[in-house]
């Protein structure tokens, strides 16, 4: 069925305008931003196409340009105003949850990132920037490296920490290996981080490597003595 064919009670636009975009199904939602749909499909149609490709929401964000252009009915401008939308909601959801929470250990920065970085096949470097309460003002990822290794440079990190306006910085990567021991190139990267947070009166309070559900803090190792 067309969406033109519905009444006008159930048309997806005029449900958000009446009832309020919570009581949209995510499809309903998808087909506003599609608008319009394809010979003998309606936009919700596609919208389900869409939803069908992820196993949940979540991951619509990675669908590539690419990938919405593969669904017959999105060319590149729609494939366009999605992409964007879906980074939008992304980076609004990321910010809501960066301002709740508040590192008090070690296991706080891991239970916040685990999930995201356990299972990574490439060497990621991220950085938190906290406030003076320790409250997490930004997660941002500096660096991205090869299967073993992460290139860091001290200039884009404390460069985004001045950006941020950080009280001080809490530096996370994690190991394809599995293995979360640190290795000798892990310990000297912390300790220049830490001699360039010094000159910068950045403070650099933990670095935690992420492995397969493991995790090392090296202020708990002692390198920070």
């Amino acid at each position: 069925m067309k969406i033109k064919d519905l009444a006008t009670s159930e048309k997806p636009r005029e449900r958000l305008l009446y009832k309020g975009a919570e009581h949209l199904s995510n499809a309903e939602l998808l087909a506003i931003l599609l608008n319009t749909g394809r010979k003998g499909f309606s936009s919700i149609d596609i919208a389900h196409e869409i939803l069908s490709t992820v196993d949940s929401i979540h991951y619509l964000k990675k669908l590539t340009i690419s990938d919405l252009q593969n669904i017959k009915g999105i060319g590149t401008y729609k494939a366009i105003v999605l992409k964007a939308a879906f980074e939008l909601g992304e980076r609004m959801h990321s910010g809501s949850i960066e301002s709740q929470i508040k590192i008090t250990s070690p296991q706080d920065v891991a239970t916040f990132l685990m999930g995201e970085m356990q299972h990574l096949t490439q060497e990621i470097f991220v950085a938190l920037f906290l406030n003076s309460k320790n409250i997490v003002i930004k997660k941002q990822t500096i660096f991205k490296g090869t299967l073993t290794r992460a290139i860091v440079h001290p200039r884009e990190l404390f460069n985004a920490a001045i950006q941020w306006a950080s009280n001080a910085i809490i530096v996370v990567h994690n190991h394809p290996s599995g293995d979360a021991t640190p290795s000798d190139e892990d310990i000297q990267t912390t300790k220049r981080l830490i001699q360039c947070g010094e000159i910068l009166g950045i403070d650099i309070i933990d670095h935690i490597i992420i492995g397969n559900g493991s995790y090392v803090s090296l202020v708990e190792e002692g390198y920070f003595d």
